[in-house]
């Protein structure tokens, strides 16, 4: 086990930059995430830490050694590809105990190894077949059976779930979590999946074309995103933004979008203070927009009454589609509400979950 640090790391691709001055560190036997969209550098990062990709400028260090031009070989590093990378001629034995081969390790140790590993993962009555003769998460039990039994420093997990079907990744995730709290190994996994992210990693590393956006747990990046970006790609449904006018008068600050009034929480009016007169972004997740029954006068707190565009049932909730002051904002209904389109529903808003981003810099005003 070790930490792993990537020191202002940045690695180009001719005129493209992939990663950005990236600079973070994961703590000795942490599971970290590294989660964006398609595109955003974290596959070329763990890559680079792989030796796969040469960095352009800056250090990757793996425990006590600076690896930045070690080859791949020598880094003490397993990785899990997408694609499960089995020879398809070998069998599930063999497959797990080949890099031990080429490694000279003696036979008794592969063995035992092999074993170990395939009772870990429940694949011992599997190592006389050939991977045509595996489902797809047999497969990727032997690909992550491949790397426990190299026993390395630290486990690079390239989106080895995106290949199976929604119910086998949601139980081959667990499964991934439980493994690596058995083996306590660093662990860097690579996701565009953030309920992936939010649901695996003891800490997640957000990124956006190359730059790293915010590096947190889970519950802070929810609760307490950075900037707009992370706001919108962390949570699902996504957070709902739109702009608002600040409006200050009598020791109060209002945010005024249209025809919808919201008095800032005691939490806000500091940050709020220097943009009265101007234009902010206000965001809210849509479990924070309640639909209630009743009148705005008879609810208490801050209502606003909006109309219906869609209604979307997904059994535990039901996710309200509603026109607002700047577009579609969902809210989170009861499991079993009646609506219609075109009705008008009163939305009460949990002010103390409010956010609110500079539009010029879409950074978060804490």
């Amino acid at each position: 086990m070790a930490e792993v640090i990537y020191d202002h790391v940045t690695k180009r691709f001719d005129s493209v930059v992939a990663v950005n001055d990236l600079t973070l560190e994961v703590e000795d036997g942490e599971f970290l995430v590294l989660v964006g969209p398609s595109g955003c550098g974290k596959t070329t990062a763990l890559r680079c830490l792989a030796g796969l990709e040469e960095v352009t400028s800056g250090d990757i260090v793996i425990g006590d050694r600076v690896v930045t031009h070690i080859p791949p070989k020598d880094r003490d590093i397993a990785m899990v590809f997408q694609n499960y990378a089995l020879y398809p001629h070998m069998t599930v034995y063999d497959n797990m105990a080949f890099g031990l081969k080429l490694r000279k390790v003696p036979k008794q140790e592969i063995d035992r190894r092999v074993k170990e590993a395939a009772e870990i993962l429940g694949i011992q009555d599997l190592l006389n077949r050939k991977p045509r003769q595996l489902s797809g998460g047999q497969r990727q039990r032997v690909a992550l059976g491949r790397a426990i039994v190299r026993e390395p420093q630290v486990f690079l997990m390239d989106e080895p779930l995106s290949n199976l079907d929604a119910k086998l990744r949601v139980q081959t995730r667990g499964e991934l979590i439980k493994l690596q709290r058995r083996l306590g190994v660093t662990t860097i996994y690579v996701t565009h999946d953030q309920v992936e992210a939010m649901t695996m990693g003891h800490r997640i590393a957000v990124m956006n074309q190359g730059v790293l956006q915010q590096l947190d747990t889970p519950e802070n990046l929810y609760d307490r995103p950075a900037n707009l970006f992370v706001a919108t790609f962390i949570g699902s449904p996504a957070m709902n933004i739109f702009p608002a006018q600040v409006v200050g008068g009598d020791g109060t600050v209002q945010l005024v979008a249209g025809d919808v009034k919201l008095e800032a929480p005691p939490s806000h009016r500091n940050r709020l203070a220097d943009y009265v007169g101007r234009e902010v972004l206000v965001g809210i997740r849509p479990e924070d927009l309640e639909v209630v029954a009743g009148n705005p006068e008879s609810e208490g707190g801050d209502t606003v009454r909006l109309p219906v565009e869609l209604i979307e049932p997904l059994g535990a909730e039901t996710l309200v589609h509603l026109r607002g002051p700047a577009g579609t904002l969902i809210a989170q209904g009861e499991p079993r509400i009646h609506l219609d389109p075109g009705d008008v529903v009163t939305i009460r808003v949990r002010k103390d979950h409010l956010h609110t981003f500079d539009p010029q810099t879409e950074l978060a005003l804490f």
